[in-house]
Order: C-alpha cells, then structure tokens, then sequence
C-alpha cells in the first residue's frame, strides 16, 4: 500500500481533486466523512457531551451549536480536537492494516494532515492552493458562512504556505475540472514511477 495525501486549507479544492482522483477508479478516504460518520456513533457522542454537554440532545450533537463554541475560543477547539483524533487515530490505522499487502495507490483526504502528524504515514503530499479571496468566496458561498466566520476557521488551521513548503507538490485549483484532471493524471503517473 502506498498512500497518498491530498490537503490543503479550507475552500483551497482539496474535495475536488480528492473527487477527480475518485473517478479515475483510486481509492480516496474522505477523513471529514470519517468525522462525519462519528457523530451517529454512541461511543463518540457520550465522549462529546462529557467535555460538550450544551450541544447534545437526546444523544444528538448540534453541531452548528459545537462549531459557534469551538472556532470562538482556540482552547475549545483544541480539546474538541483531542477528542477527535483518536477516533481518526485508528480509522486510519484499521485501513493501512486493512490494505497492507496490496501494491495499489491509496488517497487520503485531509485538511489536517501535517496538524495531526498523519504526514509520517505518507508516501507523498499533495497540496492544493488558490487566492485568498478565492478561497475566501467558496467558503463563504459553500458554507454559507460570513467573511468573519471564515476568517475564524482559517485562522486556526496551519497556514497554507507551510503546507506548501512541507508538501512534494503544490496544484493551483483555479482552473477547469478538466486541466486539474491532466495535471492529476501526469502527477499520478509521476507517483506511481516514483513509488515502484
């Protein structure tokens, strides 16, 4: 198994390329699914409402209620976090044993790549980039989310530019579906040669 990252901040097209990928027939782990997915396990959401007890009813988390708490106060968003990753811990683990024999290329999808020091795990780093503004625009239209929201949850996440100067290469995902394709084809391409 060699594994792949795909990351980059947030509305910088790291969903996007993670999807072209998906349809060229690779396997693609979506890690914000993943997170997704726990919050309708059990064992999860008692862990919630033990640090978070505002947000869960009738063991359902309010996750709009959890994100206004978490990206106001850094401290929040911290714990939040260590509350998360070891869940996404051994997911990750539980797939990379899963797959261990095999010779295939696997991606994974996550924004948090180098903040949890998931980077260890892979064989090679994809980071995708775009303009502030742009990037700023998508959020705001995907999320529905205000200029000063957005700002809240970018400004916590390590700073794209690191990610750049820590990643094997860097794609700009201002441009059509299909020139993103090419280049993630020559870049596989590239990989897969490098890997074998």
């Amino acid at each position: 198994m060699k594994l792949v990252a795909i990351t980059g901040s947030i509305g910088c097209g790291k969903t996007t390329l993670a999807k072209i990928v998906k349809s060229l027939g690779y396997t693609v782990y979506d890690v914000d699914g993943w997170v997704r997915r726990f919050y309708f396990h059990k064992n999860f959401i008692k862990v919630i409402e033990q640090h978070f007890p505002e947000v869960v009813h009738e063991n359902h988390v309010d996750k709009r209620a959890l994100r206004n708490i978490v990206f106001s106060d850094k401290e929040k968003l911290e714990e939040l976090e260590s509350l998360i990753h070891p869940f996404l811990k051994e997911e990750l683990k539980e797939n990379i044993r899963k797959n261990a024999g095999k010779d295939d290329l696997f991606f994974l999808d996550v924004a948090l790549l180098f903040e949890q020091g998931w980077d260890k795990y892979c064989d090679f780093i994809i980071v995708t980039h775009v303009d502030y503004e742009t990037q700023k625009k998508r959020v705001m239209l995907r999320d529905n989310v205000s200029a000063e929201d957005f700002d809240k949850i970018n400004n916590v996440q390590l700073s794209n530019e690191s990610k750049m100067l820590l990643s094997d290469v860097v794609i700009e995902t201002n441009k059509t579906k299909n020139l993103l394709k090419v280049e993630l084809i020559n870049i596989i391409q590239g990989i897969e040669n490098c890997l074998a």
